[in-house]
C-alpha cells in the first residue's frame, strides 16, 4: 500500500490522529509513490467512485462514506473546430467535483475517530465537506470569506455545519482556520491533507472508461491544484497498468486576477512579484499560494502540460456560451471555455473540459 509522509523531512504520517502538517518540520504530507490501479480489481458492486476502492490506499477499517458521487456524464460537443467532451462534475451530489475528494478524505478522518472537524473554503469545498461530515456523523465548522456566494453558505448551514464568516480575502479564512487547528481541533483540510487526491483520480478512470481510451487533452480550472494533480496521478496509474498508451495534454486554467501558477510558468521565479489576490468572479480558484504548487508544476513539466490565464470578460462570456449549450456552471468552471479559445488548434483531440461546479450556487452581483 502506498504510504504518506512529509515532503520535507520524510517523516511518516502518524498511525493516530489527523495532523494537517508535519509536527516535526511543518511540511505538508503527500503520498510517497505513484497511485495504484488494477482494472481487474474494479468492483462494480460498489457505487460511483467506490468501484475503485482498491486504488484509495485507505485503512482497512475506514468506513465507506458516500452520497453517490462519481459516474458523472460525458457530454459531447464541438467548438473552435474541435471535438469536445464535457465532464459534468457539477452533477455530483453537492454540485461540485469536491465530492470525489471529500468522500475519501472524510472516510479517512472518520477512521481516525474524529467527531468534530474544521475546514476552510471559498464555498464548494466547505459545502461538500459539510455534506460528507453530516453523512459520517462528524460535527463540522467551515471558515469561509464573507464574500462567498450566498447559496454556498446556505448549503453549508443546511447540512448542519456552522459557517464561520471571515472578513477580507479568501486567504484570511485560511489564516483563521489554522489558528484553531494549531490549538488542537481536527483540520480536515482539502488543501493540506492528501487523502482526497485518490478520490480526484477517479475522474481519470471514468473518462478512460467512457471514451474507451485516453483523451487527447484535458482542460480544467486550477486553484489549489488538487484536482489537477489527482487527475494526472490517475492517468499515470492507468498508463502504468497498461490501460492507456498515450498521456493526455493537460491545460490548467487560472483567472488572470489571481494566477500564481500562470505567472510562474510564464515568467519563472520573477513571476512571484506578479502574484496578487485580485477580485474575480471565479471565486473557487482565488488561491494566491497553492500548497501543492511545486508538485503540480513538476508533474505538468513532466507531461508537457501548460497553464493559461483568462480575463474576467472571457470568464463571463464562457459561462454564457456554455449555458447556451445547455450547461449551466458557475464562473469558476467557465474559465475552461476561454482557455479553449486560446489553445484551440494547438492541442490534440478529443478535448475533455472539466465542468467543476454548478451555476445554481452562484449569484450574479
Amino acid at each position: 500500500m502506498n504510504t504518506v509522509s512529509c515532503i520535507n523531512c520524510r517523516t511518516a504520517y502518524p498511525d493516530t490522529g489527523t495532523p494537517y502538517k508535519c509536527p516535526r518540520c511543518g511540511g505538508i504530507y503527500d503520498f510517497t509513490g505513484p497511485f495504484h490501479y488494477d482494472p481487474g480489481e474494479v468492483d462494480d458492486r460498489w457505487p460511483g467512485i467506490w468501484r475503485y476502492l482498491h486504488a484509495f490506499g485507505l485503512p482497512q477499517d475506514a468506513p465507506i462514506v458516500t452520497l453517490g458521487e462519481g459516474h458523472t456524464p460525458l457530454v459531447w460537443g464541438q467548438a473552435f473546430g474541435m471535438r469536445l467532451a464535457f465532464k459534468c462534475e457539477h452533477q455530483n451530489p453537492t454540485g461540485s467535483f469536491k465530492d470525489r475528494g471529500n468522500a475519501t478524505l472524510v472516510s479517512f478522518v472518520r477512521s481516525r475517530g474524529v467527531e468534530t472537524a474544521i475546514e476552510d473554503s471559498s464555498g464548494n469545498a466547505g459545502a461538500s465537506f459539510s455534506a460528507y461530515a453530516a453523512r459520517a456523523g462528524i460535527k463540522a465548522r467551515v471558515f469561509i470569506p464573507e464574500s462567498a456566494s450566498g447559496p454556498k453558505r446556505q448549503q453549508i448551514e443546511a447540512y448542519g455545519a456552522e459557517a464561520v464568516l471571515i472578513p477580507g480575502p479568501r486567504s484570511n479564512a485560511s489564516d483563521a482556520v489554522r489558528q484553531e487547528a494549531d490549538a488542537g481541533v481536527a483540520y480536515a483540510s482539502h488543501a493540506y491533507l492528501p487523502f482526497n487526491l485518490p478520490g480526484y483520480a477517479t475522474a481519470a478512470y471514468e473518462i478512460v472508461e467512457q471514451l474507451g481510451g485516453a483523451p487527447g487533452s484535458v482542460i480544467m480550472p486550477v486553484g489549489q491544484g488538487g484536482f489537477l494533480l489527482g487527475m494526472i496521478r490517475g492517468f499515470e496509474a492507468l498508463q502504468a497498468a497498461s490501460v492507456i498508451e498515450s498521456f493526455p495534454v493537460f491545460v490548467g486554467v487560472q483567472a488572470r486576477a489571481c494566477a500564481p501558477l500562470w505567472a510562474l510558468s510564464v515568467y519563472g521565479p520573477a513571476g512571484i512579484a506578479r502574484i496578487s489576490e485580485g477580485q474575480t468572479v471565479a471565486e473557487g480558484i482565488r488561491v494566491t499560494f497553492p500548497l501543492r504548487g511545486d508538485a503540480l508544476m513538476q508533474s505538468m513539466n513532466t507531461h508537457q502540460g501548460m497553464i493559461v490565464a483568462v480575463s474576467e470578460e472571457e470568464i463571463l462570456q464562457g459561462q454564457a456560451a456554455l449555458a447556451r449549450g445547455g450547461l449551466y456552471v458557475e464562473p469558476t468552471s467557465a474559465v475552461v471555455w476561454g482557455a479553449l479559445g486560446q489553445v484551440a488548434g494547438q492541442i490534440p483531440e478529443p478535448v475533455v473540459l472539466m465542468l467543476t461546479g454548478t451555476g445554481l450556487k452562484w449569484l450574479k452581483t
